[in-house]
């Protein structure tokens, strides 16, 4: 959804382009310390996209599930600078969830959190390292690009006591109107929606992008580490309160406004190169 190669066949095609010629599996690796990371997503053409009812093949990578389990081959290039990534991660959820969200008026664009609880394993041949912990797997659809219904939003995911977990997606539509949900997903999958707590400012990134979240009334957010940086799109480390729970959460937050822009589009092939087939 972010690729600046299917923006600018959509802008050639009179607004239209084939999705299935724009494809990408993203792979982004954290370490204790910068120069630990990895990063790949290089966007593949319609003769490396192969699917079925279980599996989808994007180039080497593949994701299908093999019984309970959600099994991704990663086998990449990163960018900017090349080496391989090759590995496996193999995602346990607790529970499906069944149920689809409308982030818009017109039913457009819709959320689906696949497995909000899950336990995560990976072992990975290049680098080298192994790890284990808990993970989340959702989904976006949508039958528009983002850009022309959305202006922004953030997203958090907090792990909570109990085999929980708790969702704050926060989009703000063009029209100004807000799509605010708040949700406490139990052991089961199953969600209850619970009143948001107020917005609380986190620290603006390097690139001056606005970050936010919500925390309960008399308490602060605390940001731990900014994992990713860039013109639109920032990806964070925080910890907060919810539901009276001191939880460390996954934070984004994204600026479709910036996105839609030529520059920020030209910039984009420096992390994201397309294969040549």
């Amino acid at each position: 959804m972010f690729s600046p190669y299917y923006a600018w066949a959509r802008l050639r095609h009179g607004g239209t382009a084939d999705p299935l010629d724009h494809c990408a599996i993203n792979v982004a690796l954290y370490g204790e310390s910068r120069g630990e990371g990895r990063w790949a997503m290089t966007e593949r053409r319609r003769t490396s996209v192969h699917r079925d009812a279980t599996a989808l093949h994007v180039g080497a990578s593949c994701m299908r599930w093999d019984g309970d389990a959600l099994v991704i081959d990663i086998d990449e290039l990163t960018a900017p600078v090349p080496s391989r990534l090759r590995g496996r991660v193999r995602v346990h959820p607790q529970a499906l969830a069944q149920r689809s969200f409308d982030l818009d008026a017109a039913g457009r664009h819709r959320w689906r959190p696949i497995a909000p609880c899950a336990r995560v394993e990976i072992a990975f041949e290049r680098p080298s390292l192994r790890w284990q912990g808990t993970g989340y797997v959702d989904s976006n659809t949508g039958e528009r690009p983002l850009e022309a219904d959305f202006t922004r939003w953030s997203w958090s995911r907090s792990a909570l006591g109990h085999r929980r977990c708790a969702v704050l997606y926060d989009p703000v539509r063009r029209d100004g109107t807000n799509a605010l949900l708040a949700l406490d997903f139990d052991a089961q999958g199953d969600a209850a929606a619970f009143d948001a707590p107020p917005p609380a400012p986190l620290p603006r990134t390097g690139w001056r992008l606005d970050r936010a979240t919500r925390c309960d009334a008399g308490a602060a957010p605390a940001l731990r580490r900014t994992l990713e940086d860039a013109p639109f799109y920032a990806r964070s480390l925080i910890e907060t309160t919810l539901l009276g729970e001191r939880a460390v959460a996954v934070h984004e937050s994204l600026s479709l406004a910036r996105l839609d822009t030529p520059w920020c589009r030209a910039m984009l092939p420096f992390r994201m190169p397309r294969a040549l087939r």
